[in-house]
């Protein structure tokens, strides 16, 4: 099972294996209260069309398809996460934007389920 959740949130032990899936790290979170197992930083959308997003609800259709064009690219990141889903049976995909909605995360769990 992969799921998703925002890095504010509180960490619970059914977030089973936590994978933080953004470029940057949370603001004003330590490592100590993320409690990451793993930081795929190279899966997050790139620099150019995270700003163009600008998390802007209007260009999610844009943005959930040119992210998921770059993620052809990384397809051995996405087995990865396949991997671990397998292996640790409980996966959570971890990210910042305060929007549950349109984020990243949102379309990386849709490829990988």
């Amino acid at each position: 099972m992969i799921q998703i959740k925002r890095a504010y949130k509180e960490v619970s032990k059914d977030d089973g294996f936590r994978i933080l899936v953004d470029r940057l790290w949370p603001r004003g979170l330590s490592k100590e209260k993320l409690k990451i197992d793993l930081w795929l930083k190279e899966i997050a959308p790139s620099p150019e069309l995270r700003k163009s997003f600008g998390h802007d609800p209007d260009k999610w259709d844009w943005f959930r398809t040119s992210y998921m064009e770059e993620l052809k690219e990384k397809s051995e990141l996405i087995s990865r996460v396949k991997k671990l889903g397998q292996e640790k049976g409980k996966v959570t995909l971890v990210y910042a934007a305060k929007d549950e909605k349109h984020n990243n995360a949102v379309v990386l769990q849709e490829l990988v389920k």
